[in-house]
């Protein structure tokens, strides 16, 4: 599948904003001890994004009922769905001067992940987090995401890439007073 910028100006995909507030001292803090571990910009973008994915637990697995959203209170309250996860993890790339895109999946509801700009590329990630049935890797070689649509059930990858949360995915974070309430309002398409 050939991604699609929706703006070709790279620099949106280094941007700090309410959302990804990688200018947080929380977030560069974050991202200053992962980068001490990495010996260059691949290494770092592969511990961020175990960090997310392994340390951040999502919010369904571990029965957490909060409901976080920017990027430095996913960090903070160690909890989130996919789309917060993935809002942390573009804020600890774009710290450190990777740039990193929103893309989404749709299932029965939408599913948000990541993608990191290496070697001219983008490189979609899944930071929703492993579990039995869900091997997500970091990979530049090749996709191990956490899903794979099915075509033949309306499933599918979109291929835009964007520089900020989609409005629908940010408006029904924002709304929800808790998980339960964000589960039946998760968005079922873009």
């Amino acid at each position: 599948m050939e991604l699609i910028q929706n703006t070709s100006d790279l620099s949106v995909y280094l941007a700090a904003d309410e959302v990804v507030d990688h200018d947080h001292p929380l977030v560069r803090e974050t991202a200053a001890r992962l980068a001490k571990s990495a010996t260059d910009s691949y290494g770092y973008a592969r511990l961020a994004f175990e960090f997310v994915r392994d340390e951040i637990p999502h919010s369904q697995d571990s029965g957490d009922p909060r409901v976080t959203w920017r990027a430095s209170d996913v960090l903070e309250q160690g909890t989130g769905i996919c789309y917060a996860k993935a809002h942390a993890l573009a804020a600890l790339p774009r710290a450190e001067d990777i740039p990193t895109a929103f893309c989404y999946q749709k299932f029965d509801v939408v599913h948000g992940l990541v993608a990191v700009r290496f070697n001219g590329a983008w490189h979609r990630q899944d930071p929703r987090g492993n579990k039995p049935g869900v091997d997500a890797q970091f990979s530049l070689d090749g996709e191990q995401l956490a899903f794979v649509p099915d075509p033949g059930f309306n499933e599918l990858d979109y291929p835009v890439l964007y520089a900020e949360p989609h409005p629908v995915v940010l408006s029904a974070l924002k709304a929800a007073p808790d998980r339960s309430h964000l589960w039946q309002t998760l968005p079922t398409a873009l």
